[in-house]
């Protein structure tokens, strides 16, 4: 492709830059496979300074070389403002002012750790107190109760720093297992000969002496120190919640696991000339690390190893962690999943006694989810506690009464809380909801008692707010199905006018004719309707040519089908290219796709292949009953989880498809990881039924339609060997019209524009030669 010549000679030629913005980017596979060149880069990790007036973001300017990482910028929080890019110095600098961190009551001040280093920040005037210069890493562990000291870890360890006089106090002192032995134990020989030698020589008797005073000196040391933990052997200590009393920690530890097989990813493509292993991961069913918690009582160093899944014997856990402690430092929350996935268990536990009491309990009999991902906490004083629960079928938000126990449900309807959480100024909820439509993101505030709900966000689309420290604005990253994301400002007013701060997109990129595909329903077999994004031939203004393409997002538990711009901004724009070739699209948020309540998250379990491939072969029938496209034109495709249901498609339900792509994609659900897998299917040496069921490579003896495998070799999450066996497997059933394309330096995610181009240079061809009518016979 010829290259275009840039802002900066036009300028230098002296002709205008509207010319440039006048001409749209052609729609051919280089071009869009350029990424973020063209669409450009996302604004993110939105920080405010604390007086409210400048906004600080990652971001690089429209046409940036894809190889570019995004750069510190800041804008002003005005409408109009242009945005200013910092050196690496100055982020740094600012960084204090931007950090998260512990905020008094009164919010006159707050304390951060930036840069593993320790400061205190005046607020709102944003004045900086250095309080430590290290080369280590310093975390923030919490405010005490009188707001005189905060506490911190460094290492395994907590201290405690008291404001008005910068006096530091070490309160615990954990070591690495195992306790020392300190019991002498001789033989009855040895110890006579001891005995023997303090009887005959003074020196020995002297050296006693000594030693028995120096013991005694250290004992009096010891006695004025905190008292020693020690851990388990192997034991590592992930997590030290301190009381705001400062009297007690919640210890959460892990203990790697053993006799664990971790794979192994040959990478070809080295500046050695030699290959070089990169290490990967263990597979599903493998040996699993383990947690253990515990309540330590600084004064004396004693450890109540506590058991917060009840029923469960064996003090040790999967999945657990600490909804942090009241405002009074008296109970602790603590969280903790079944090593089934089936169960949540949230305990209080009170300091005083260690007693650890089962305060809710979410069950779900496939495993416990949701979109906001098991949070929850304490609400102020003694307002009782908060969490986001599918307890209905939907992702809301409750609380409860912890002393009672009695639990209100604060929201409702078939919509998701999508996140959530409590106010700086712990005054309400901030909240990101689908309320109004499954297919759009905005973002609400309502008060803690669940009233005065109000949505502040306008536009239609894809909304996630950062509100200003004095509430006054919305730094809003907001875009629409057909324009990538920008920073937006917006006055705190309900539905208020916003103001783009930034653009992303080249200007070329922008003068394109990018549609907003409609969202439709497809019936399915099973009685529910299927969302779809469509895009039509006649909206690019040309005639269809008789076949269809279907899109299969990947990561099973995504939302494609929405409002807002797709984190797939290449395959949006393919399917334009697709389209202008006289394709229907259609891409399809099937059965476990996020956005549409527990039932349609879980309707996998134990089946991946399933009900989700049904959704697709259901596509398929509609296309053939609405638009007369017959299933031997249909088209699919998709990466990792999209491969897989496009290998799924091909092998077991070929009728109602013509060809196929599979990108990237797990043909074996027993080679995949631990986290995502064992939730789904369970362990493989449990459920082997399900694993069977749902791994392509059973069925590799019903391809019938053209197949394209492609997969990066130096994929270290759906590992290359996925399809080194498929392969394998499809030359030993003699499969013809298959073929694999290999990526030798490419990862799972691809980075380089031409691995892009000539994947999708690929899928192209794949679809042109057997998938239009014009061709006629496809034998």
């Amino acid at each position: 492709m010829a290259s275009r010549p840039t802002l900066a000679l036009i300028a230098v030629l002296g002709l205008p830059t509207v010319l440039l913005a006048q001409a749209p980017l052609p729609l051919d596979l280089p071009t869009i496979m350029r990424g973020a060149e063209t669409v450009g880069r996302e604004p993110a990790g939105i920080r405010w300074t604390p007086d409210s007036k400048w906004i600080h973001f990652s971001w690089l300017p429209p046409g940036s070389d894809w190889r570019d990482t995004s750069e510190p910028y800041r804008v002003r929080a005005a409408a109009g403002a242009t945005p200013e890019r910092l050196t690496r110095a100055q982020a740094d600098s600012v960084a204090p002012l931007l950090a998260d961190g512990l905020r008094t009551r009164d919010g006159a001040r707050k304390v951060v750790s930036a840069g593993g280093d320790l400061w205190v920040v005046e607020l709102p005037s944003g004045r900086l107190r250095r309080l430590t210069q290290t080369s280590g890493s310093l975390q923030l562990a919490g405010l005490s109760a009188d707001e005189r000291r905060f506490f911190y870890r460094d290492g395994n360890n907590l201290f405690a720093w008291r404001l008005a006089d910068g006096f530091v106090e070490q309160l615990s002192d954990i070591r690495p297992g195992p306790a020392p032995d300190t019991t002498r134990r001789l033989a009855a020989q040895r110890s006579a000969l001891e005995r023997d030698q303090r009887e005959l020589l003074e020196v020995i008797r002297d050296e006693a002496r000594a030693d028995s005073l120096r013991t005694l000196r250290q004992a009096e040391r010891d006695a004025l120190a905190p008292p020693r933990v020690y851990l388990a052997r192997e034991e590592r200590l992930r997590t030290a919640a301190i009381s705001p009393t400062g009297t007690h920690v919640l210890l959460i530890t892990i203990t790697a696991a053993t006799a664990t097989k971790t794979t192994i990813v040959p990478n070809y493509v080295t500046t050695s000339g030699f290959t070089e292993d990169i290490p990967s991961r263990t597979k599903v069913g493998d040996g699993q690390g383990k947690s253990r918690v515990g309540l330590l009582t600084l004064a004396t160093g004693t450890v109540q190893w506590l058991r917060p899944l009840p029923g469960d014997s064996s003090g040790v856990y999967a999945g657990v962690g600490s909804w942090g402690w009241n405002d009074a430092g008296t109970h602790v929350l603590v969280s903790a999943e079944s090593e089934a996935n089936d169960r949540r268990v949230v305990t209080l536990v009170a300091a005083a006694t260690g007693e650890a009491t089962p305060i809710l309990t979410l069950t779900d009999s496939a495993w416990v989810g949701g979109p906001c991902g098991g949070c929850g906490g304490w609400l102020p004083g003694t307002r009782g506690m908060w969490w986001v629960s599918e307890a209905d079928g939907w992702a809301h938000l409750y609380v409860a009464d912890v002393a009672g126990g009695t639990v209100r449900q604060l929201t409702q309807g078939p919509w998701e809380v999508r996140q959530a959480g409590v106010s700086d100024d712990r005054t309400h909820f901030e909240l990101h909801t689908s309320e109004g439509s499954n297919h759009e993101r905005h973002y609400w505030t309502m008060g803690l008692d669940g009233r005065n709900k109000v949505r502040l966000t306008g536009p239609r689309g894809g909304h996630q707010v950062t509100p200003s420290p004095d509430g006054g604005f919305l730094a809003d990253v907001f875009s629409t199905s057909n324009r990538p994301p920008e920073l937006y400002l917006q006055p705190a007013r309900p539905r208020a006018a916003s103001s783009p701060l930034t653009t992303s997109p080249t200007p070329e990129w922008l003068a394109g004719q990018w549609i907003a595909p409609e969202i439709i329903t497809i019936p399915a077999s099973d009685g529910g309707l299927v969302p779809a994004r469509i895009y039509r031939p006649e909206q690019l203004g040309v005639r269809a040519n008789g076949a269809a393409v279907l899109f299969v997002h990947g990561a099973g538990y995504l939302q494609n089908v929405h409002e807002w711009w797709s984190s797939y901004s290449r395959e949006y724009q393919f399917h334009h290219l697709l389209a202008s070739k006289g394709y229907v699209v259609l891409d399809v948020d099937y059965r476990a796709s996020a956005g549409y309540g527990r039932d349609w998250r879980t309707a996998v379990y134990r089946h991946m292949g399933g009900r989700d491939l049904e959704d697709f072969v259901d596509a398929s029938r509609w296309l053939t009953a609405t638009m007369g496209i017959p299933g031997d034109r249909i088209g699919i495709y998709g990466g990792s989880y999209g491969g897989f249901i496009t290998l799924m498609a091909l092998f077991t339900r070929a009728e109602y498809f013509g060809a196929g792509a599979a990108l990237r994609s797990v043909t074996d659900w027993a080679h995949y990881n631990h986290g995502y897998t064992s939730r789904i299917l369970n362990a493989p040496q449990d459920d082997t039924t399900a694993y069977r069921r749902s791994s392509p490579i059973y069925f590799a003896e019903g391809l019938e339609d053209p197949l394209l495998i492609a997969h990066g070799m130096i994929d270290t999450n759906v590992h290359f060997q996925d399809v080194v066996r498929l392969t394998q497997r499809l030359i030993e059933l003699g499969k013809e019209r298959w073929e694999l394309a290999v990526y030798p330096a490419e990862n799972h995610s691809f980075t380089r524009p031409d691995s892009w181009t000539d994947e999708y240079r690929r899928i192209l061809e794949l679809f042109d030669r057997w998938l239009p009518a014009a061709h006629g016979t496809r034998e």
